[in-house]
């Protein structure tokens, strides 16, 4: 399993329209072969900001599988005009399994 985190920068404002939004376009993505769940965290701390983190088979499921996919061309027009400056996305792997 792979993780993607995206941190994403809101324009000023638009966070609500951003959230009803990614509540449309959230199936999109879930609907994808490879995809293993997500989640969209609200910063605490600046306004207008969040992470959006993936879970994936693999980076091919992500980058291949959805980035070229008509499923990816719907979530580009729900949502990438709400981003400034653009979000980098990177891919993470599990080190260690925490432990508590």
């Amino acid at each position: 399993m792979i993780l993607e985190i995206a941190m994403l920068q809101v324009r000023s404002g638009q966070s609500p329209e951003f959230e009803a939004a990614f509540a449309e376009a959230q199936s999109l993505i879930a609907s994808m072969p490879g995809y293993l769940g997500h989640e969209l965290q609200r910063c605490l701390e600046v306004a207008d900001k969040y992470a959006l983190l993936v879970r994936w088979r693999s980076v091919e499921d992500h980058e291949l599988g959805f980035r070229r996919s008509p499923q990816y061309q719907e979530w580009k027009r729900l949502l990438h005009h709400f981003y400034e400056p653009f979000p980098v996305v990177e891919h993470y792997a599990l080190v260690e399994p925490g432990r508590g």
